[in-house]
């Protein structure tokens, strides 16, 4: 592959909520340079904004940072950006904000929610969705009820993009994956006219939209000078930041999966046809290349774990003696189930009497990945090809008992990265949008360090059925998992 000279770097930007962070990645994987910058924002109550120019000022502070790290005869050879997933504004024509940023968890909307789902109702079914109120479709109708004296002359544009304004001089094109949540339709790769004009959204507020990877414009002089980033340098379509995570995994070929454990529990994965899901439970993001990016987000996760974290790896060690544990438990993180089943009253539980904190502590990892099993389970039951070894990302990667435990829970293969997060997402990306002589999955598996390959160990898969069975049994007898869910989970889980 064309890759350019060796010390050539792609810079990734990850705009998240508490803070930005930027990575220079060689082809091969190397961070040459690394850069963060904090972000605050105003929550009161649903209401949750932030400044679009501190977005700008962090992104110009961050990509300084990693760019000061990068020995002077390296080439930046692409930059590409990714933000919160349903964070939008209001910007006027030359791309300046004339509104605050509502985030992804502004939740001030549900009335304009109920209204877009009912404009849209037979759209939404046939390609799988359901609009929410942190949805970005319906916090543009909140802006547009709030600001209508605006509407002749707005253009929306998502957190990315208004860093891609700055980075590039003037409005560009937006990515079909932070579309996603506005309502563009995926499979027609189109705006839905019919239903924006339902609603009474001109067709002028919506932006040209292409596919993630495609080149939408050059840094600016004027860019240049606050960033660090040549003039001239090509400038990306990114993705939303968990798709940027799952190009950070590696994990981008048909039949691979990426379950990212942190506060709470998200599964993605790859497949050549969209998934139609009638729970509505996983919807489905566009690759780079066309493919499909099908997903969900469970409530469980390791945010159940009140111990201190340097207290845990004793923990880990006391657990270990027993798998499986005394008791049972259902980890949720907080009340209401959203994957890989819907259950709203859903509340966690711990069944029997842990013989001490290492059961306790036992139970807990074990209940996790359980429900990490019966995701996968519910994958295969939607058509969708589980192959290969599944990556494991997040701050729950860095426990190797826990890594362990979970092949063994699932009976596969794991990878762990080296490095795996969103800006790397971005360098890969912007990798692949600027050599055009790879797919994103060979640019990502280069791109992409293994930390460690974890080998389940024979016969283990086995001891947790049992449990694992009990948590299925309890789950359904409380009303929360569909029968003919939990069936197959049994037979094919």
């Amino acid at each position: 592959m064309g890759v350019g000279p060796p010390d050539a770097v792609w810079v990734g930007i990850d705009v998240g909520t508490q803070g930005v962070r930027a990575l220079a990645v060689t082809a091969a994987g190397r961070v040459a340079g690394r850069g963060a910058a904090p972000l605050t924002g105003r929550r009161e109550g649903a209401r949750h904004e932030q400044s679009p120019a501190g977005w700008w000022t962090a992104v110009a502070a961050a990509a300084r940072a990693a760019l000061a790290e990068v020995p002077p005869p390296a080439a930046v050879r692409g930059v590409a950006v990714c933000s919160t997933s349903g964070t939008v504004l209001l910007t006027g024509p030359d791309g300046e904000p004339l509104t605050e940023g509502l985030m992804y968890d502004d939740g001030r909307a549900p009335a304009q929610a109920r209204a877009a789902q009912e404009a849209g109702e037979a759209l939404w079914d046939r390609l799988g969705l359901r609009i929410q109120p942190s949805w970005a479709l319906a916090k543009v109708l909140w802006l547009a009820r709030e600001h209508p004296a605006l509407l002749s002359r707005a253009r929306i544009a998502h957190q990315a993009d208004l860093v891609v304004a700055r980075l590039t001089g003037g409005p560009a094109a937006t990515d079909s994956s932070h579309a996603l949540k506005t309502g563009y339709d995926l499979q027609a790769e189109a705006w839905p006219r019919e239903v924006h004009e339902r609603l009474g959204l001109p067709a002028s507020l919506f932006p040209e939209v292409v596919r993630p990877g495609t080149v939408v414009g050059e840094v600016s002089a004027a860019a240049a000078a606050e960033t660090g980033l040549p003039a001239g340098t090509p400038v990306v379509a990114g993705m939303t930041d968990g798709c940027a995570s799952q190009l950070g995994s590696g994990a981008l070929r048909v039949g691979r999966w990426n379950s990212v454990l942190g506060t709470t529990l998200v599964l993605k994965g790859v497949t050549a046809e969209p998934i139609r899901d009638p729970a509505g439970v996983m919807y489905s993001h566009r690759a780079p290349d066309g493919a499909w990016l099908p997903g969900g987000a469970s409530s469980v996760g390791a945010g159940v774990l009140t111990a201190d974290p340097a207290d845990l790896p004793r923990l880990d060690e006391l657990a270990a003696r027993h798998e499986p544990s005394g008791a049972l438990a259902y980890p949720l993180v907080s009340r209401g189930e959203r994957f890989p089943f819907l259950a709203p009253e859903a509340e966690g539980f711990l069944l029997g009497t842990p013989s001490g904190e290492g059961d306790r502590h036992a139970a807990l990892l074990q209940g996790v990945a359980y429900v990490e099993r019966l995701a996968l389970a519910y994958v295969r039951r939607l058509g969708a090809t589980v192959e290969g070894p599944i990556t494991f990302t997040g701050g729950a990667a860095r426990s190797a008992y826990w890594c362990r435990l979970r092949a063994d829970v699932l009976g596969r293969e794991v990878r762990v990265p080296e490095h795996a997060d969103a800006a790397l997402g971005m360098a890969v990306l912007a990798a692949y949008g600027t050599r055009g002589d790879a797919a994103p999955a060979d640019v990502a598996e280069s791109m992409v360090r293994v930390r460690a390959v974890v080998e389940p160990n024979p016969g283990r898969m086995e001891r947790f059925t049992e449990p694992f069975h009990r948590l299925l049994d309890e789950l359904e007898r409380r009303g929360w998992l569909p029968s003919e869910v939990a069936a197959y989970a049994r037979e094919h889980g």
